[in-house]
């Protein structure tokens, strides 16, 4: 692809990222920043697949975006009563946001300048030629040797199922 329309890609997911979070954390209903969300997750995505992590980019999707996003819908439903809208901060809060948000872009943007990029026409993995096979990745997954991720997957499947306990129980005390 012409590198004008890989920019072009990259800033307007960028773009489209970046409004999109602020919507998420300044939106005043729960439900408009579930949705919003939800959109900045697309937008994850599309990185993924602008890098050719088509893997990456599927997970993305059907966990954070399907299955995160659901589940903070069903939380919202079962916690907040219709027309609920949230209430104002404190300026000292929106001033600690602020500062832990410059933070955030100070680290960012030493961990930029101190990293070395490597793009050009010589370079195989632009387009995908060096992507990981799939067996390779279900082999890390589901592996219990050194490196691989069995336990930590099923200690999050225990995590989510204390989530949902945990919702259930909430809206069985109404």
């Amino acid at each position: 692809m012409d590198p004008i329309i890989n920019l072009i890609i990259f800033i307007c997911l960028g773009v489209a990222g970046l409004a999109l979070s602020v919507l998420a954390v300044s939106a005043k209903s729960l439900l408009r920043s579930a949705t919003y969300l939800l959109l900045v997750l697309i937008c994850t995505a599309g990185f993924y697949l602008f890098l050719n992590y088509h893997f990456l980019a599927a997970v993305q999707i059907s966990v954070y975006a399907g299955g995160v996003v659901i589940l903070f819908i069903f939380a919202i439903f079962l916690t907040s009563n219709k027309g609920d809208v949230l209430q104002k901060h404190q300026t000292q809060k929106y001033i600690l946001g602020a500062l832990a948000a410059l933070g955030g872009i100070a680290v960012t943007a030493f961990a930029f300048w101190k990293h070395q990029f490597v793009y050009g026409v010589d370079n195989h993995t632009i387009d995908g030629d060096q992507e990981i096979n799939m067996k390779v990745i279900g082999e890390a997954l589901m592996g219990t040797e050194k490196y691989q991720y069995l336990l930590p997957f099923e200690v999050l499947s225990l995590l989510l199922l204390a989530c949902i306990i945990g919702g259930i129980l909430i809206a069985r005390k109404r």
